[in-house]
């Protein structure tokens, strides 16, 4: 009978419909990695996809996003099937998402909203909660139409958590007072962590920086012996963690940083400044990567265009290729002559590539199954010591 009960009182899994446009400045093979990552957004935020519509368009529709024909598309395959939820991979305009309702009457989201919707389940501290707060509300205040006509009959579920389900009933005025009392909150924290930052004297800050969900917080707890909360699923860290790291009697700082993502909300990096001084502030920078995705190359970037925003791009920085156990390819047979694509790179036609145009230092590891760690000991030994003689140089190393 127990047993009996549990299964009963589980958390409905929202089904959800996914939605993308292919345009000139995003091809169909972009889009579809695109689209696996919002259905992989979408399971961390508690749904399941079960459908996938795709559009080649010149650029979205300024009034649907879609075009009619594949609006009309969606709303049938609504109407036949079980949906709770469509998610667009790009984020919508309020008339935009007012007009998408009006057809399909049915629950939408933005990859923005999704994003945010994350954050507020993930949010753990006071100072994260806030941040998280003051962009839900940012993102809200031009969508409060829709907001008001919409809300009272969406009823839980992913969208909808945070300041969206205390939101209900409030109206313009007291959504831009919530923001400025918010706005004061954070910059009274900002001091308080400005000031921390200054404490931290006599010893070198390293930061660990990269793509959601390629092993930072795994990496921290091996280098650090701490338990920051790690989990196979985007953003499972939003809170920053600093850990005092020790490598042969030469201790430095060692920061967890929140994963950069594509297209991550505007409102976020704003309310996440605070945060993202910690990166700012870094005198060294361990860029870390998933060597098994497909498209880690394009995530490279994505961080290096986040760092460039933030002016920490030309910090002294490890490049840490993480995962090597679970990377695969396609080898190609003997007489195949077609030009080699990634997916038939080795592990090691990899490191020849990066170890040949890479300026910075390189070490590929698995943090998971602790490989070739000692090395990368190493290497941030040497690093971080040349780092604090240049900082501290009248400061004796043990």
């Amino acid at each position: 009978m127990k047993q009996k009960f549990q299964n009963s009182s589980e958390k409905h899994i929202e089904k959800a419909v996914l939605v993308g446009v292919a345009t000139k400045t995003q091809d169909i093979i972009q889009l579809k990695e695109y689209l696996d990552e919002l259905s992989f957004l979408a399971e961390t935020a508690g749904a399941e996809e079960v459908k996938r519509f795709v559009q080649k368009l010149e650029y979205p529709d300024p009034r649907t996003f879609v075009g009619k024909g594949k609006l009309d598309e969606i709303l049938q395959y609504i109407k036949t099937n079980p949906v709770d939820v469509v998610i667009f991979d790009d984020e919508l305009s309020p008339s935009q998402a007012r007009n998408i309702e009006r057809v399909i009457e049915t629950k939408v989201l933005d990859r923005s909203s999704l994003i945010l919707d994350i954050f507020a389940a993930r949010a753990q501290t006071s100072y994260a909660r806030t941040q998280v707060e003051l962009a839900q509300c940012q993102y809200l205040l031009p969508r409060l139409t829709r907001m008001w006509t919409h809300l009272e009959r969406q009823k839980g579920g992913i969208g909808l958590r945070g300041p969206g389900e205390t939101q209900i009933e409030t109206d313009r005025r007291i959504i831009l007072n919530r923001i400025a009392l918010l706005k004061e909150k954070l910059k009274d924290i900002d001091k308080q962590k400005a000031t921390q930052r200054k404490q931290r004297t006599q010893m070198v800050r390293a930061a660990l920086v990269g793509y959601t969900n390629v092993g930072k917080s795994t990496l921290m707890n091996l280098l650090s012996k701490s338990d920051v909360f790690a989990e196979n699923k985007l953003f499972a860290t939003l809170d920053t963690t600093i850990r005092k790291v020790v490598i042969d009697n030469l201790p430095f700082l060692l920061t967890d940083t929140v994963g950069f993502i594509r297209k991550l909300p505007h409102h976020l990096v704003e309310s996440f400044k605070s945060t993202l001084d910690e990166v700012r502030e870094a005198d060294i920078l361990l860029h870390v990567v998933d060597i098994s995705h497909s498209n880690f190359e394009e995530q490279i970037h994505t961080v290096n265009e986040t760092l460039k925003d933030l002016g920490a791009l030309d910090k002294p920085t490890i490049m840490v290729f993480n995962k090597i156990d679970a990377f695969t390819y396609e080898k190609k047979a003997a007489d195949d002559l077609t030009p080699s694509k990634r997916e038939n790179y080795s592990l090691d036609d990899l490191k020849k590539m990066w170890m040949s145009k890479n300026t910075y230092p390189t070490v590929y590891i698995s943090a998971y199954q602790k490989i070739n760690i000692e090395e990368l000991k190493e290497v941030l030994y040497q690093n971080i010591k040349k780092t604090h003689l240049e900082i501290y140089p009248n400061q004796l190393l043990y």
